[in-house]
This record gives structure tokens, C-alpha cells and sequence, in this order.
């Protein structure tokens, strides 16, 4: 079992940065790939990027490639999302998930999901 709590969101204006953190319980993070996701109002969860269980690989969506940054510390059963030159259109419910090993851009594969933080990027 896992159980996942995310922090770090908030209200920022466009341009800004936040950085969203996933806490982890549990022996075994060091074996999951970690995933974030976000939901928007009226809209389904959508992959926004990934980290493999070692942190070899990071995976991306086109949307937020070059602004966003995942990376994870396992010692603290810790995964990071550093967004910068956030957009209006970033605003949304983000999520952490995880699955074991694999990469996975699809939610309906994550095993265990936090309970969200909103971010909301003002104009």
C-alpha cells in the first residue's frame, strides 16, 4: 500500500513558478513510477509528466515540456513538480499517482492516487 499527499499549490499570477510535492508512506516508493496529473473543471485527468523509479527517465506532456520539472528524492519517499512561466490555461486540480515500475500516461493504470492540490494562475 501507498498512500500519496500532495502540497505546494496555491494562486500565482501568469509567469510565476510553484512547486507541488507528493509525500509518500510506505517501504516500497523507491519501486513505483510517480505521475502527475492535473484536472480542470468540466475535463478529464490529464497526464502532465512522469518519473521512473530511480529517476533515470522523465516523461512529459508537449503542454508543459521545457516549463515544468519532475524529479524525486527517495530517501524522503518525496516526488517534486517545479512548474515555472506558468499560463492561465495550468489552472487545475493536481494529482500524484503511482504504479509500480512501468511508465504510464494513462490514469486508469496508476494503482494509488494523493487527494489533489489546487493551482490556480491568474492573468
Amino acid at each position: 500500500q501507498v498512500q500519496l499527499v500532495e502540497s505546494g499549490g496555491g494562486l500565482v499570477q501568469a509567469g510565476g513558478s510553484l512547486r507541488l510535492s507528493c509525500a509518500a508512506s510506505g517501504r516500497t516508493f523507491s519501486t513505483y513510477f510517480m505521475g502527475w496529473f492535473r484536472q480542470a473543471p468540466g475535463k478529464g485527468r490529464e497526464f502532465v509528466g512522469g518519473i521512473t523509479w530511480n529517476g533515470g527517465s522523465t516523461y512529459y506532456a508537449d503542454s508543459v515540456k521545457g516549463r515544468f520539472t519532475t524529479s524525486r528524492d527517495n530517501a524522503k519517499n518525496t516526488v517534486y513538480l517545479q512548474m515555472s512561466t506558468l499560463k492561465p490555461e495550468d489552472t487545475a486540480v493536481y494529482y500524484c499517482g503511482a504504479r509500480e515500475w512501468t511508465a504510464q500516461v494513462q490514469p486508469t493504470y496508476y494503482n494509488y492516487w494523493g487527494q489533489g492540490t489546487q493551482v490556480t494562475v491568474s492573468s
